[in-house]
């Protein structure tokens, strides 16, 4: 068994520890820092998904990282092109150097008398697993919010009776031909947006068949007040095309938090607008839930519209009663033909990498803990971990959480301070971690940790609040304990 020391180990090589990462390749140069990744290769879910079409639903100009202008003037960029900007920007602050491949995190234990995390991973060489050891002062979950390995796949009745293929987004096959064929998409998020209108233009037919409407948003591919700068160094224009869609989406979640009834006339005016009258957007487009109760979907130029008014594409509304040989009954009692079904029924949700954690001899147990700005866990010490809003871009809150945690460990070292723990407030009642209705995450919200109902235990999923609490708020705010003791002795390192 091998053992080292790091200052910082990260876990994860996707846009949030790739950024992580650079922050402190950047601010804090002196520190050593390590990222495990447990697949063969970096960039996390834009390197996981090969589905065709596969793209961001959140504009680039706030996926991007602040601090790494996005090239271009793409709005809804493909995945391939999010991929090489991530591994791009990985090569200019030398993270890729860092990262380390086929390491998974298994098991993480604090002990307090040492002020050090001793992590037990495996290392996959060929295919053999070796247990390795790596010690750490600080922490850093970067890991996102589901299983890499395991999608969120229900059983459905008659589901081995079906003789086409079967197949779920996460797990696309490289060779699978749809040309010509018939082919049924289950599911009706972002996924499913995105497969319906690449695969139309192959398949024979294709149709999304839905249990419920989700609302369904048009927007330019390309930004259009990106294009009127594009003329302008990037070093003027980025901030204020990224500024925009900020303060737009911003102000479009709080309309509909206000006033639903508006957004959703809107949301139902643009649909019918882009559809042909044989289409009734009231069943299929009008959703039971309110506008942002759950996330929305953005169609770039409006080509799920298209594919539908070109009759490639068409929606089904309805429940599935069971699979047959050559396709799907429903609940209406029609059925419908497929050689091909995909499964594009979502994620599932994995709480911190799957990760056990122990402090002091004491497994945690997340669904007890309350996050702290949504970046840290009472009683969990020297812990950061990212996740970004349901509500807008990931990467909002990604760098939002670098820079507190640059702030956090440069106050450390200026203090003398050896660990920092957020201790629970008992006068702070509890809430659900997330005010959302989607599947995946009402699936998880048990094992998920609380939230408060206050600063700064409440999560707020408001980029511009978040921005003077988390960025420019004070460190030392009365919710944080640090241990300041004058020595601390790191264990001994061996290899064996």
């Amino acid at each position: 068994m091998t053992s080292e020391h790091v200052d910082v180990l990260i876990v994860g090589a996707g846009l949030s520890g790739i950024g992580a990462a650079c922050q402190l390749r950047e601010h804090l140069p002196a520190k050593s820092v390590a990222v495990l990744e447990a697949r063969e290769a970096s960039g996390g879910t834009w390197d996981l998904f090969r589905y065709p079409g596969i793209r961001s639903d959140s504009d680039m100009f706030t996926f991007g990282f602040r601090w790494r202008p996005w090239p271009g003037t793409k709005a809804l960029a493909d995945g391939p092109s999010i991929l090489d900007y991530l591994r791009t920007v990985a090569s200019e602050y030398g993270v890729d150097e860092l990262i380390r491949y086929r390491h998974r995190v298994v098991r993480a234990s604090w002990d307090s008398a040492a002020a050090t995390w001793t992590v037990e991973v495996d290392r996959w060489v060929d295919d053999a697993v070796t247990r390795v050891v790596i010690t750490a002062g600080m922490l850093w979950c970067a890991s996102g919010y589901y299983d890499y390995d395991e999608p969120f796949a229900p059983e459905f009745a008659g589901e081995e009776e079906f003789t086409g293929e079967l197949v779920h987004p996460q797990h696309w096959p490289a060779d699978l031909d749809v040309s010509d064929k018939t082919v049924v998409v289950i599911g009706s998020g972002a996924t499913a947006m995105t497969l319906v209108p690449a695969l139309a233009g192959t398949a024979g037919h294709v149709t999304m068949l839905q249990r419920s409407p989700t609302y369904v948003v048009s927007r330019p591919a390309k930004d259009r007040l990106a294009t009127r700068l594009e003329k302008l160094p990037t070093a003027l224009s980025y901030p204020v095309v990224r500024w925009a869609n900020i303060l737009w989406g911003t102000a479009t979640f709080q309309l509909a938090r206000r006033r639903p009834d508006i957004i959703k006339k809107l949301v139902l005016k643009g649909a019918r607008a882009q559809l042909p009258d044989t289409v009734d957007v009231d069943v299929h487009f009008s959703p039971t839930y309110n506008p942002w109760d759950q996330r929305f979907c953005i169609v770039p130029d409006g080509d799920l519209f298209r594919a539908v008014r070109r009759g490639q594409a068409s929606i089904v509304t309805d429940t599935i009663e069971r699979f047959t040989p050559h396709g799907i009954r429903l609940g209406s009692g029609a059925e419908l033909q497929a050689d091909v079904i995909v499964t594009a029924t979502g994620l599932q949700v994995l709480a911190f990498g799957g990760i056990e954690l122990v402090v002091d001899g004491e497994p945690v147990d997340f669904s007890k803990t309350m996050a702290y700005k949504a970046l840290m866990l009472s009683g969990v010490p020297n812990f950061v971990y990212t996740i970004g809003y349901t509500n807008a871009s990931w990467t909002l809150k990604a760098d939002l959480v670098s820079d507190y945690a640059v702030r956090l460990m440069r106050h450390m070292d200026e203090t003398g301070a050896s660990s920092v723990v957020p201790v629970r407030d008992p006068e702070v009642q509890e809430r659900p971690f997330m005010d959302f209705t989607s599947g995946y995450v009402l699936r998880a919200i048990a094992m998920m940790p609380r939230q408060g109902d206050r600063a700064p235990w409440l999560l707020r999923q408001n980029y511009l609040a978040d921005l003077l609490t988390i960025r420019h708020g004070r460190i030392e705010d009365g919710a944080l304990a640090f241990d300041r003791a004058a020595e601390r002795r790191a264990p001994a390192l061996t290899d064996a």
